[in-house]
């Protein structure tokens, strides 16, 4: 992707992102709120600095693919591929309606650019790894990868674990994964529901090459993607640590907003406090 965006022009992008959300989300009356804004850092980073992509040809051929797996936190995607130049961002407004072409999940045939549909959990690594085996094994084509995010509640689907082996087996190094891992599922925290922990022995064993980072911080995930595609051999889980509603502090590690929509009055309330978020940025890269 041409014209990548500087670390503070991310830092920026990530916040415009976050008040997209909180729009789309008000303007629906449903979806879900929590994944989608700490996913904001990360999607700011792929859309504008990591992506090689192209938003006014989507079916390039020579393009990275990137899929996402929990499919729930879509509006993320859909905000960022507004602010890139996929659609007009007027069309963020007609999230969830009947007829739109930004569903509650993804439609990878409805809004070119996705490049996968996903509604049950647990099946995204899959698809990219598939993904990545034509590339690698069939075609042999070695200048493209493939990214996917997933949510670390879906990790509970035995489907992610097959994928992983099969990836590991394979040696699918032009495949790299992201683990947003904010500890909360729609039925409480991660370790409560279904512990994952040791995370990283256990994609180690599974024959990856693993990271961790802090999710907002995006200067580190950028580095963290570089080394990655250094990678030869093993495919690459980078798990990133986010805060699920990062931004707003009502909504912050609070599993409630997990399928929850803002209100009127709360989505106000909350643009209000990512404008001041914005504007701290801001000014400390003056």
């Amino acid at each position: 992707m041409s014209g990548q965006l500087t670390i503070p022009q991310l830092e920026h992008m990530a916040t415009v992102i976050r008040e997209d959300i909180i729009r789309m989300l008000e303007a629906a009356g449903s979806g879900h709120s929590a994944g989608p804004l700490g996913l904001a850092d990360i999607f700011a980073a792929l859309y504008f600095n990591i992506l090689n992509i192209d938003p006014k040809n989507p079916e390039w051929s020579e393009r990275d693919v990137f899929f996402l797996s929990n499919g729930h936190t879509v509006p993320v995607q859909y905000a960022a591929m507004a602010e890139a130049g996929f659609f007009d961002k007027e069309e963020l407004l007609t999230l969830r309606q009947f007829g739109s072409r930004l569903q509650g999940h993804p439609e990878r045939e409805r809004l070119p650019g996705l490049e996968n549909t996903s509604g049950p959990l647990g099946s995204g690594l899959s698809q990219a790894a598939g993904y990545a085996y034509s590339l690698q094994h069939i075609d042999n084509i070695k200048n493209r990868f493939v990214y996917v995010v997933m949510g670390d509640g879906e990790l509970d689907e035995g489907n992610i674990w097959e994928a992983a082996m099969f990836a590991g087996k394979n040696k699918l190094s032009q495949l790299v994964a992201f683990i947003d891992r904010n500890n909360i599922q729609i039925d409480g925290n991660t370790e409560d529901v279904m512990p994952l922990e040791d995370l990283r022995g256990k994609w180690e064993a599974f024959g990856w090459h693993v990271l961790e980072i802090d999710g907002h911080n995006i200067e580190a995930f950028v580095d963290a993607v570089q080394e990655a595609k250094a990678i030869h051999e093993k495919p690459t889980v980078i798990i990133a640590h986010t805060i699920p509603g990062k931004g707003i502090r009502e909504m912050e590690f609070d599993p409630v907003w997990h399928g929850k929509p803002p209100k009127a009055e709360e989505a106000n309330q909350f643009l209000n406090e990512l404008r001041t978020l914005g504007g701290k940025i801001k000014s400390e890269h003056q």
